[in-house]
């Protein structure tokens, strides 16, 4: 469970924050931004919604496999006119396979993206992590498509928004060919996707804070400072190396990512 570092807001508006988009989860039609009642507050202020939403909206029982890192490439921040990353929570129930159909009735606004996921095999340090730790501790990468999707209408986000709402979180999908990291340079990785065939999204691994590994360490940096640190056996999306491609039923979409190998999400059609 993650800590607060300096929420600044009453509960009362935390707490209509997070009902604001239950709602959203709960009826399946987007809401208006969360930022007004957030206003004057931090950003530990829009986690302490996120963690009262996961909690609302969690079954019990309901297995958390890892965390996502947001808002890492350049392109992404200037689609959404923020300026730094931001993590979010990943469930089991959120991981489909290559070419697994998606079932898009649980999505509201789904856009795709193409990344680098880390599969940890040992726990993270609960001190300052370092690139050293982050190489130590990871088992294999793999190609992966995550499916953001956004509960706020519209995808009118703020940096506010999109962290109340477990970072846009939606599902992903991961390839079948894993690497070890000592094997590839992800800073050279070169990524094309396309939907129904059609060239839609390019990027390099250099477009993820410089390094998917740096967005590594950012997120077990920042969750350690909020009392929960990755552990063994966590996926870890690392963040989009493009821009993000609307997604709709019957769509296709494939991610080439030299030399990781390619990765499908299947959109099922009604």
């Amino acid at each position: 469970m993650l800590t607060t570092k300096a929420a600044l807001l009453p509960s009362a508006r935390i707490d209509a924050a997070a009902a604001r988009l239950v709602g959203a989860h709960t009826t399946g039609s987007p809401c208006a931004p969360v930022r007004d009642l957030l206003d004057g507050g931090s950003i530990d202020d829009a986690y302490l919604v996120q963690q009262h939403v996961l909690a609302a909206t969690s079954a019990e029982g309901r297995r958390r496999a890892g965390r996502k890192i947001g808002l890492t490439s350049h392109a992404v921040q200037s689609q959404f006119g923020v300026d730094q990353p931001d993590f979010g929570v990943l469930f089991a129930d959120m991981e489909f396979g290559d070419e697994q159909p998606l079932p898009t009735g649980r999505l509201l606004q789904p856009r795709v993206e193409a990344e680098v996921a880390f599969v940890l095999g040992r726990d993270l340090p609960d001190r300052p992590v370092t690139t050293a730790d982050v190489l130590r501790a990871t088992d294999f990468v793999v190609a992966a498509i995550e499916v953001v999707d956004s509960r706020i209408e519209a995808w009118d986000i703020t940096i506010l928004d999109t962290v109340a709402d477990n970072a846009s979180s939606g599902l992903y999908v991961l390839g079948g060919r894993p690497r070890r990291i000592t094997d590839v340079d992800l800073h050279e990785v070169r990524m094309s996707m396309t939907r129904r065939g059609e060239e839609v999204s390019t990027g390099t691994g250099a477009a993820c804070l410089g390094h998917p590994v740096n967005a590594v360490v950012w997120l077990a940096n920042a969750v350690v400072e909020r009392g929960a640190p990755l552990t063994a056996g966590e996926v870890v999306l690392s963040g989009s190396l493009g821009p993000l491609v609307a997604a709709a039923p019957g769509d296709v979409f494939e991610a080439a990512l030299d030399p990781l190998g390619t990765v499908r999400a299947v959109f099922r059609d009604g």
